[in-house]
């Protein structure tokens, strides 16, 4: 019998699911492509005017909407609170990103859509929680709030954005659950700064600060220069360590001694005179996890 591996099968467990989006930008449409790649028959309600992403990076629009039915109304129009209700009827999870304000305006609010499409969930992205929801915000600030943002340089990733729509496809999973368990909908609030304060949860626990383990008091996990490049070294375990210690040179492993000034240096001086293949041939041979950049 041949067993299939991860790489060339998917469990669809949302399969028979039907998703609206009518969220733009980044988290929703990123949420709606995880949604789809589990199985979800998905179907987005674009503004005339269209998707932000759809006009600054074409590309990135793409593969967020690939397999994605999109549809166009304006929801500030009879006509297109018309389309609006019409998929309403007929989805499982309505997606949102709007302010609690905009979606009283727009009529819906979790009391009226429940009211009308009792069977219908709601994900509702927000950027901060409960009263905070209505507060202008973005993933930079997000970030920044729970200290992610050293430093005058950019995070080199939108994680908020990113751990946010994480975080909405499964609350999308959770509410399907709830529906075939008690038969009606449920509504779900995706706080994007709740995104943040979770990547941030090492950060407070002091493991990424300067003198924690993976912030770099340990020698085995640090970026350091190379002869042609840098290094990513992530010898964090016993074994990993022994290894990179014995390739550098030094005297017999003793874990303790990987928080030392001195093991340090002698790593850095060892890694100062290797080259990025070097470096890799090393990582192949001696079963070090590195990775080599320019």
């Amino acid at each position: 019998m041949v067993r299939k591996t991860a790489s060339h099968f998917s469990v669809k467990s949302l399969r028979g699911t039907r998703v609206l989006s009518l969220a733009l930008n980044l988290p929703g449409p990123a949420a709606l492509m995880r949604c789809q790649q589990m199985g979800a028959r998905c179907i987005k309600l674009e503004p005339p005017s269209g998707d932000p992403m759809g006009h600054y990076s074409k590309p990135s629009y793409a593969q967020l909407h690939e397999g994605v039915k999109v549809l166009v109304a304006d929801l500030k129009t009879e006509a297109g609170q018309n389309v609006l209700h019409r998929e309403l009827a007929k989805a499982d999870v309505l997606l949102t990103s709007f302010r609690p304000s905009a979606l009283v305006k727009l009529g819906l609010t979790w009391k009226s859509l429940h009211r009308q499409h009792p069977h219908l969930s709601q994900i509702a992205i927000v950027g901060s929680p409960g009263e905070r929801a209505d507060e202008p915000g973005h993933d930079l600030t997000y970030l920044a709030e729970k200290g992610l943002v050293p430093g005058l340089d950019l995070p080199a990733s939108l994680y908020a954005d990113m751990g946010g729509s994480l975080m909405a496809s499964e609350a999308i999973l959770q509410a399907t659950m709830a529906q075939r368990i008690k038969g009606q909908g449920v509504y779900i609030e995706v706080a994007l700064s709740n995104a943040a304060a979770y990547l941030a949860l090492p950060l407070q626990w002091g493991l990424t600060q300067p003198s924690g383990s993976v912030g770099g008091a340990h020698a085995g996990y640090r970026i350091y220069p190379c002869k042609d490049g840098r290094v990513a070294v992530a010898a964090l375990e016993p074994h990993f360590a022994a290894a990179l210690c014995e390739a550098a040179g030094a005297p017999a492993f003793d874990m303790r001694a990987m928080f030392a000034p001195a093991t340090h240096e002698l790593i850095a001086g060892f890694l100062l005179t290797q080259t990025r293949r070097q470096l890799d041939n090393l990582a192949g041979a001696k079963d070090i996890p590195l990775h080599t950049m320019v």
